[in-house]
């Protein structure tokens, strides 16, 4: 069969059989398929309806025949002619004449599944060889930076919101629960994305299916930063998640194969420091724009654009670079191949052996490769044409095959050959994660706990005050005051910051224009006091008598604080978290090649143990930086080895689907990791500890069971 009319996708079961006839004969033959498009036929015989491009040299001899008759001298019915009533002998013999074909098309699928392993493992050799043929040069360095960015949005992603909580939890007055599920939300829509994106992109192609991940969480979260509503913005912030899900799965799948075997696993890993220069690139930006309160603006009193909605445009940029740069890069070349389009295939390898050659200052030396093997392909494509049924009728038929095509997939990985590595896998990954991102929560967490004690350890108390007529016209903080009396006291343009009244008596004060952030009036009696233009709501009044109270004109909405919220150790934290990889990184990039994957992500892991167990011994801040800096960087080989191998454990028509499945079960781990580590701050140590260490201890063993791949080929 002649490649370039090879279908990339495949067919309907219902119609696989007559796929099957055809394929058979054109490959028998030496001809061209049969080809419907847009209604009109392309070739046609009405012996079995398949274009030929053999017939095509006896047309005019067929015009010969009688017309009449409607024969021609192999008595062959042509299109146009009376053909008259079939003979039942005629057509028994036509059946048993066909009888042998068709015993042959109805081969047991282990048997055709056998023949494409073969042609896999030929093409696997051969691309191989091509691809050292091509050399590493211009070319994939330009889409490591393109793809690298793409992955730098995916670092980006995972910051962003933990940096905007403090300010946005004021700007949109969330409560508790709505900030849980906002720092969540985003870990929900990645793994939903790394499940959908991962197994599109085995079917639809690494490029295309990327940007449109890239473009869904470009959109969405720059739509984010505008909406004020909570509600929206979670919606817009779990549509972007889904979005970049597909990042990390189709990054490493597609990149991957324009790498030769001695280059692969080295600039993986130089390709993961992207995901670093994201937390880097987020944290500083944080640092630099968020406390700027005046770089937002406002448009009367219900609309506000705040610095920190700055900082969530600034944080898509990334995301939009990547996304308009891939327009320039070509397909998997690969993963063409592997649908059966041999011509661009060759046409790709072609562009990159040329772009090298040229950078190299060899511009005459020529591409040697003239044929590469295919492999049989099973399933056939149905275009669904214009003229069939209605619009919504083709999409659907294209959605529901394209559904079961991709569900197919992600069972052969789970449940096929695969399932021993897809089971391990999905175990390291899953302690990692836990572990991890549990952690990398649970350090800042534990920092402003600190933070807390201490700040709580200058409070000041007054008991039994009597005030009468004084004006408070200036920041009243940290204190408690019990059992006081305040009468005709005058509390102007002022500020109340982290202010406990304890059963204290308020008689004909007025309070006008007062902020009160962490205030509250507890078992108070007030009697004849008004309350004008403040932000003393009723919640802040608990358990508290009123008599001739009057309230007017409370302000509206929630207000930022930004010499509490935006703390800067916060940022600085995260700042040299991120930064802290970086020697792992070039020592995973530099030993990866030589002693291989499974020992990278054992000794990775179990350093990593070892160092969750000197947190007992973090009893300050810098205690805590200092070792979250440690674990970071003991961390990232592991998980550098780990993106490598799950790349070089699946052939080309799964490796992106099971990169995907993996790395929604990472996600799934991140979310549990958030819940149980961040509910232990302020309470104990020993049990977030614990659990983080014995989850990579148990990961860093079960994944000595993976087979070394490091000298095999790209399947």
């Amino acid at each position: 069969m002649d490649d370039g009319y090879r279908n990339s996708a495949n067919l309907y079961h219902g119609a696989r059989d007559i796929a099957r006839e055809a394929n058979r004969q054109s490959r028998n033959q030496g001809m061209d398929d049969y080809r419907y498009q847009d209604g009109n036929y392309e070739g046609y015989t009405a012996n079995d309806s398949y274009y030929r491009e053999g017939d095509e040299s006896h047309q005019d001899e067929d015009a010969q025949s009688d017309a009449t008759e409607g024969h021609d001298e192999d008595d062959e019915i042509y299109e146009g002619e009376y053909q008259g009533i079939p003979h039942p002998d005629d057509i028994k013999a036509k059946q048993k004449k066909k009888s042998p074909s068709r015993s042959d098309d109805y081969r047991d699928q282990k048997d055709l599944m056998a023949e494409r392993l073969e042609d896999e493992e030929q093409l696997a050799h051969q691309y191989e060889n091509i691809i050292e043929e091509c050399g590493h040069g211009r070319f994939q360095w330009t889409l490591f930076f393109v793809l690298g960015l793409a992955l730098m949005a995916d670092g980006v992603e995972v910051f962003v919101v933990g940096f905007v909580l403090p300010s946005a939890e004021k700007d949109m007055c969330l409560s508790s629960s709505n900030k849980g599920m906002l720092g969540l939300i985003v870990y929900l829509g990645m793994m939903a994305g790394a499940f959908i994106w991962g197994g599109l992109a085995d079917k639809l192609g690494r490029k295309k299916v990327l940007g449109m991940s890239l473009a869904i969480n470009a959109s969405f979260a720059s739509l984010s930063s505008f909406v004020q509503g909570y509600g929206f913005f979670l919606f817009c912030r779990l549509i972007s998640g889904i979005g970049i899900g597909g990042s990390l799965p189709i990054v490493f799948a597609y990149f991957s194969e324009f790498l030769s075997r001695e280059k692969r696993g080295e600039h993986l890993s130089w390709l993961c420091m992207f995901w670093m220069i994201g937390g880097i690139y987020a944290s500083a930006m944080a640092w630099t724009i968020i406390p700027h309160y005046g770089w937002g603006f406002s448009m009367g009193t219900n609309y506000h654009f705040h610095s920190w909605r700055v900082f969530v445009i600034v944080c898509a940029l990334p995301c939009m670079a990547s996304m308009v740069a891939l327009k320039f890069m070509p397909e998997s070349p690969r993963f063409l191949l592997e649908m059966g389009k041999h011509d661009e295939a060759w046409m790709i390898l072609k562009r990159v052996h040329d772009t090298n050659m040229r950078a190299k200052g060899a511009p005459e030396k020529v591409f040697t490769v003239s044929h590469i093997k295919t492999p049989k392909q099973i399933d056939e494509f149905i275009e669904i044409q214009s003229s069939t049924g209605t619009w919504y009728q083709r999409w659907l038929v294209r959605f529901t095959t394209i559904f079961k095509q991709v569900w197919d997939n992600a069972l052969y990985c789970v449940m096929g050959p695969y399932r021993m590595n897809t089971l391990i896998l999905a175990v390291v990954w899953f302690t990692i994660a836990l572990s991890y991102y549990g952690l990398i929560v649970w350090f800042p967490d534990m920092i402003r706990h600190y933070q807390d004690e201490a700040y709580k350890a200058k409070e000041k108390i007054f008991k039994h005050e009597h005030l009468e007529h004084v004006t408070f016209n200036f920041t009243l903080e940290n204190q408690v005051h019990e059992h006081g009396r305040f009468f005709n006291d005058k509390f102007y343009r002022m500020k109340f910051k982290n202010v406990i009244f304890e059963s204290s008596f308020f008689d004909e004060c007025y309070f006008e224009d007062v902020v009160s952030p962490g205030t509250f009036f507890k078992n108070c009696t007030i009697e004849s006091t008004i309350f004008y233009n403040t932000d003393l709501y009723h919640h802040k009044f608990i358990g508290c008598r009123f008599v001739n109270v009057t309230f007017m004109e409370q302000k509206e909405g929630c207000h930022l604080d930004f010499e509490e919220d935006n703390d800067f150790l916060i940022y600085l934290v995260s700042f040299l978290g991120s930064l802290s990889v970086l020697p792992g990184n070039i020592v995973s990039a530099l030993l990866m090649d030589k002693i291989g994957r499974i020992k990278m992500i054992g000794g990775s892991m179990l350093i990593s143990a070892v160092c969750c167990f000197f947190l007992f011994f973090g009893n300050s801040e810098s205690a805590m930086i200092g070792w979250q800096c440690l674990f970071c960087g003991a961390s990232i080989a592991a998980w550098n080895a780990l993106d490598v191998i799950t790349v070089e454990l699946y052939p080309t028509n799964k490796r992106a689907t099971a990169f995907g499945i993996l790395n929604g079960i990472c996600k799934f781990g991140a979310i549990l990791g958030n819940s149980i580590f961040a509910s232990f701050v302020g309470i104990t140590k020993v049990v977030p500890i614990l659990l983080a260490s014995s989850s990579l201890v148990g990961g860093g063993l079960i994944a000595l069971r993976l087979p070394e791949t490091r000298e095999q080929v790209l399947m």
